[in-house]
């Protein structure tokens, strides 16, 4: 889960919109170690022939 989130947070660095918004105080908060996003409890429906797109937008 840390890579996942890791590749997460570097998508967001990445763009350059985002970034021109971020202040040096905002570099301090990303960390691939947040988990409360994790459902433990739920359904999860794994499909091994895909790969999750990092560079995708978000909406």
């Amino acid at each position: 889960m840390v890579y996942v989130n890791t590749r997460m947070v570097q998508s967001v660095l990445r763009d350059q919109d985002l970034a021109a918004r971020l202040s040096p105080e905002d570099y301090r908060g990303p960390t691939p170690l947040i988990y409360s996003h994790i459902n433990p409890y739920g359904r999860y429906d794994i499909d091994l022939t895909s790969r999750i797109d990092f560079d995708r937008q978000a909406a």
